[in-house]
């Protein structure tokens, strides 16, 4: 057994005799020099003391290793008693993750008394061998074990290399693991009680509520209106919810975030009931919902809910649309917008339009990137416009695609219009200034105009846009003119020019232009096509659009109706029903090929939708079609993209032809297995 030394303060108290009996010699030895009589004297005292410090000295020092010794057994019993009685469970593992020791409240949790030498793993699978902490920052982890929430802190614990230490058996030396659990179960229970309680707020607007009165007979009104009430007033109610109707066609709802789950678990099934009620209207009333989730305050939910019923109505109604910080989620979409028969719309923001106009320099128009005839046409159409009102105009374009080559040709070999016309990103970026408008028309998207630094650059920009709205949107639009029910962007510019100028007259060049992007958008008026269309192609027609001239402009090449053969005839017809294949890339302008495929596809039976990929300066292209039961816009917003509920469209970077194939798949699977193609 080895010999117990004292050390510390305990010592120096032990020696202190002995120093002592030295600061005593010296006075002894003094005495001496006075008289051999006071040294014997001093000299017998000093040995005196002497012997009494050693009696005791020898006496005390064992009794108190004994006291010390008691204590420090009964201070370890005390220790190892309140630490086996610990209310945290505790344990110790080896490097293997192997049980050395633990105390009551983790044997507890596992309910077993011996369990040492056992793994961990073998208890709870989340700690693994692999996973213990390697250095001496503590690793923290959440697991459940019999319906009870725990935060378990895995913490090395380095051992001297003299520790004798024993625990549980053996000796050990090297490192311990010590595992702590946090019951965070009632927590947890507390957090979701919370959450679950916490208010939501939400809007509610029906879409066609004009519309729909207007095709009933004026005595039904009053009770089409009172069945629409019942129907949402009920369903809400249902869910615990208040909903107070604010105006005639606009509903607020409060309601709990557990009531909000079950609607959207059952994805906000009112947007189809509500197109039940029927009482001899030939149109069914439509509904358009916005949520705000997750923000620090219910000011800000309610913000946030406006901003989600205007993503609402902006891309065509019969939806609902759930924002958070985070994202935005879109349900139902599955109706076309009804067109309205009024043009009142339009004739108010082709004054406005002229109005900023007239007060600017010049003005810059631009597409989309890889412009199209659409945004072509609309553009020529700006451009009129603004040489009606005497101001410069330029067009921004950078690349030139087989697809509008000919029309563009046009005006380029006019000596009527300036040389200036078309100009490219990087001069219009030296030409625009703060007093310079910026038109964009057929994109709503930032990111995918000709020139987004343009948006910059202008304090004053306008939107004419037939798309629906998506999150990522031209937020500072000094003019918004977004209408989804609209065949195409130049049908928007056809109705605004009517009204911009009196007796404005188009030229036939640009009156083809306008007419070819109605004609493509249309797929030769075939798809969403409404009244409004067909009036502004006759406005074209009178203007001197000839469809004898643009349909020789639309003629292909050879090589792009091969290429567009091949694409139809590798197509694979996934699920029965969605046909998917790629272009080839060797002709001049795959993306526009890749579109026309599209648009054949659908010409085969059992084809639902038809989806295109092409691969075309370091993007993958995806050109989605459908006709009515496949509600493409929401398939291709998923991968990043969008458009209509018939024509959409996204662009892939960093991916390969075969590996957006496969993503596409997989959403297609993911969208049916959640009921959202349904």
């Amino acid at each position: 057994m080895k010999t117990i030394k004292t050390e510390g303060s305990l010592r120096k108290y032990l020696v202190w005799p002995w120093i002592f009996a030295i600061i005593l010699a010296v006075p002894a030895a003094g005495c001496w020099i006075l008289s051999i009589f006071a040294g014997i004297t001093a000299s017998s005292l000093w040995l005196f003391y002497m012997v009494l410090a050693l009696v005791i000295w020898f006496r005390s020092k064992r009794t108190l290793r004994r006291d010390l010794i008691d204590f420090a057994t009964r201070f370890s019993q005390v220790q190892k008693g309140l630490l086996k009685g610990l209310a945290i469970p505790y344990a110790l593992l080896d490097e293997d993750g192997r049980f050395i020791w633990s105390n009551a409240g983790f044997a507890a949790i596992i309910h077993k008394d011996r369990f040492y030498s056992r793994s961990i793993t073998a208890f709870f699978p989340e700690i693994s061998k692999d996973n213990l902490p390697k250095d001496d920052k503590v690793q923290t982890m959440e697991l459940s074990y019999e319906n009870r929430d725990y935060r378990v802190d895995l913490r090395r614990i380095r051992m001297d290399e003299d520790n004798d230490g024993v625990i549980g058996s053996g000796d050990f030396s090297g490192s311990l693991i010590a595992v702590f659990f946090f019951d965070i179960t009632d927590v947890r229970m507390y957090m979701r009680l919370n959450h679950e309680q916490s208010l939501v707020s939400g809007m509610i607007y029906l879409d066609n509520y004009e519309e729909a009165l207007e095709s009933v007979e004026d005595v039904r009104r009053s009770l089409l209106t009172a069945l629409i009430d019942r129907k949402i007033n009920k369903y809400f109610h249902a869910l615990d919810a208040i909903v107070k109707k604010v105006e005639k066609d606009k509903y607020f709802v409060v309601m709990k975030r557990i009531s909000f789950e079950q609607m959207r678990e059952a994805r906000f099934d009112i947007l189809e009931e509500v197109k039940t009620v029927n009482i001899g209207n030939q149109m069914a009333v439509t509904l358009s919902i916005g949520f705000g989730l997750d923000t620090d305050s219910f000011m800000m939910d309610n913000e946030y809910a406006r901003n989600a019923i205007d993503l609402a109505l902006g891309r065509g109604g019969d939806q609902a649309v759930v924002k958070s910080p985070e994202k935005i989620t879109y349900y139902g979409g599955k109706s076309q917008q009804v067109e309205k028969s009024t043009r009142v719309k339009a004739r108010v923001k082709a004054h406005a339009l002229r109005e900023i106009i007239e007060s600017k320099d010049q003005i810059f128009v631009m597409g989309h990137k890889v412009t199209d005839i659409d945004s072509f046409g609309a553009s020529v159409g700006i451009y009129r416009a603004a040489d009606v009102l005497h101001k410069s105009c330029h067009i921004v374009i950078n690349d030139v695609t087989a697809s509008i080559r000919p029309f563009m040709e046009a005006f380029i070999n006019d000596k009527d219009y300036s040389p200036e016309m078309f100009v490219t990103s990087s001069e219009a970026l030296q030409l625009c200034d703060e007093n310079s408008v910026v038109v964009v028309v057929d994109t709503n998207k930032p990111d995918i105009t000709e020139c987004p630094e343009l948006l910059d650059i202008s304090k004053t920009i306008v939107v004419l846009d037939h798309h629906r709205i998506s999150a990522t949107r031209i937020n500072n639009a000094t003019l918004s003119y977004i209408e989804s029910y609209a065949s195409s962007a130049c049908e928007m510019v056809s109705e605004i020019l009517q009204y911009i100028a009196d007796g404005i007259k188009i030229r036939n060049a640009e009156a083809d232009s306008l007419y070819a992007g109605i004609m493509i958008d249309t797929n030769n008026f075939m798809t969403k096509t409404g009244v409004r269309t067909f009036e502004a192609a006759a406005f074209l027609r009178r203007n001197g659009a000839d469809t004898t001239r643009v349909r020789k402009l639309f003629r292909n090449e050879f090589a792009d109706y091969k290429a567009r053969a091949e694409a139809v005839k590798n197509a694979e017809l996934y699920k029965g029903k969605y046909a998917i294949s790629v272009c080839p890339n060797d002709v001049e302008s795959p993306t526009v090929t890749g579109a026309q495929a599209a648009n054949e596809l659908l010409n085969i039976n059992l084809v639902k939708a038809s989806f295109i990929l092409t691969e075309y300066q370091d993007k993958i292209f995806i050109s989605a079609r459908s006709i009515d039961e496949v509600n493409v816009q929401i398939i291709m917003e998923k991968l990043g993209g969008g458009g209509h509920m018939n024509i959409a469209g996204a662009q892939i970077v960093g991916k390969t032809v075969e590996e957006v194939r496969e993503i596409l798949k997989k959403t297609l699977d993911e969208m049916e297995t959640e009921g959202e193609l349904s």
